[in-house]
C-alpha cells in the first residue's frame, strides 16, 4: 500500500467511519457488515489529513495540473472537496477552486433573476473540474451533480470522479416488486456509470485492501461499538459478503 492509502486506513480505523456490526443494511436494503461513513471525520486534524491524502494522490497522478476547480456533490463531498484544496495548497502550493451544489437553487443576492445551483461561483466558461466524494455505491449522486453541472451551460471539461473508497461491491437486485433480492450480484455500478458518462472513476482505497491492511496490522478497529482489532472470523465475513456482492476481478 501508499503512504497516502495506510493513512487514510487508519484514519477509519481510528475515527470509526469504518465499522463493523451485526445486522447493518445498505441504503438500498442489502445487508452488509461494515459501513464507510465520513461524515465522522468531523474535526480539524480528521478533516485536514483526509485532505492531504486526497492531495497527496492528486499530485502523484499528476491531476493536480489537469484541474482548475474541485466539485463535491451535497453535501458530504463539499467538505471533501474545501479540505482538499486546503491541503494541496498548504503541502503542494497548489491553489484550485473549490465548489459544490446547492439541493434547492438559490434566487436571492448575487443570484438574483439568475437561480444558482451552485455554491461558490468558482466554475467559469471551460473550466476543468474533478468530481470529488467519499464513496461511490450507486453513483446516483454523481449522476445527479453531472444533470445539474450540463444545465450551466459552460462546457466544463470533467477530468473524472475521485472516491475516498470504494466498497467494490455491484449494485442492488430487485424483483417485480421493487423489493431487494439479497444474495444476488447486479450490475457493476462503477463500470456502468463509466459506459454511461465516459467519465473515468477513480478511488484512493480499495475495501479490500483497507480491510486487509488492518487485519495484518493489528490496528483496533469498532466492532459492535468496542474497539478491537479485526480478526480472522471478521476478515472471513467481509470476504464472503464480497464473494456475494462484490465487483469481479
Amino acid at each position: 500500500m501508499k503512504d497516502y492509502q495506510k493513512r487514510l486506513t487508519k484514519l477509519l480505523a481510528e475515527s470509526g467511519s469504518l465499522f463493523f456490526r451485526q445486522g447493518l443494511r445498505l441504503k438500498d436494503g442489502r445487508p452488509t457488515p461494515y459501513f464507510v461513513n465520513l461524515g465522522v471525520f468531523r474535526t480539524g486534524r480528521l478533516s485536514y489529513e483526509l485532505g492531504r491524502c486526497f492531495a497527496d494522490w492528486m499530485v502523484e497522478t499528476g491531476l493536480d495540473k489537469q484541474v482548475d476547480v474541485l466539485v463535491g456533490p451535497s453535501y458530504k463531498g463539499s467538505a471533501i472537496a474545501q479540505t482538499c484544496a486546503v491541503a494541496l495548497y498548504e503541502k503542494y502550493g497548489v491553489d484550485l477552486s473549490f465548489d459544490y451544489d446547492r439541493k434547492e437553487a438559490k434566487t436571492h443576492g448575487e443570484a438574483t433573476g439568475k437561480g444558482s445551483m451552485m455554491v461558490t461561483g468558482a466554475l467559469e466558461k471551460g473550466s476543468r473540474i474533478l468530481i470529488i466524494d467519499d464513496v461511490g455505491t450507486s453513483m446516483a449522486t454523481k449522476v445527479e451533480l453531472l444533470e445539474k453541472l450540463e444545465t450551466l451551460g459552460l462546457d466544463l471539461q470533467v477530468q473524472g470522479v475521485s472516491l475516498a473508497v470504494d466498497r467494490e461491491q455491484t449494485q442492488a437486485v430487485y424483483d417485480e416488486n421493487g423489493r431487494v433480492v439479497e444474495g444476488r450480484k447486479g450490475p457493476d455500478a462503477l463500470a456502468a456509470f463509466t459506459e454511461k458518462t465516459g467519465l473515468s472513476v477513480w478511488s484512493l482505497l480499495g475495501i479490500k485492501a483497507a480491510v486487509n491492511y488492518l487485519h495484518e496490522s493489528g490496528e483496533p478497529v469498532l466492532v459492535d461499538n468496542q474497539r478491537k482489532p479485526l480478526g480472522d472470523d471478521l476478515l472471513a465475513q467481509v470476504n464472503e459478503y464480497l464473494s456475494v456482492y462484490g465487483r469481479e476481478g
